[in-house]
């Protein structure tokens, strides 16, 4: 990729469920194939669901990706 996404992950609830959300930046210059390799691998290893995409002028994506925040509780 022609340059690298930049990232930043906030913690948000909504309703009963609650996720945790991460912003990826990613310049005009990176090809469709990029951006989705790029996404793939968020969503097979890093357990990210889309959210939100948004297209800026000149050409700056912004893509939202969230994913469950699993609770574990103690059995001891």
């Amino acid at each position: 990729m022609a340059g690298t996404p930049a990232t930043r992950s906030t913690r948000s609830t909504r309703s009963a469920a609650q996720y945790e959300f991460r912003v990826v930046s990613i310049p005009p210059s990176a090809s469709r194939t990029d951006v989705r390799q790029l996404l793939t691998e968020q969503a097979e290893y890093g357990r990210w669901e889309l959210s939100r995409h948004r297209i800026y002028l000149g050409g700056v994506r912004k893509v939202w990706l969230r994913r469950k925040i699993i609770r574990v509780v103690s059995t001891l």
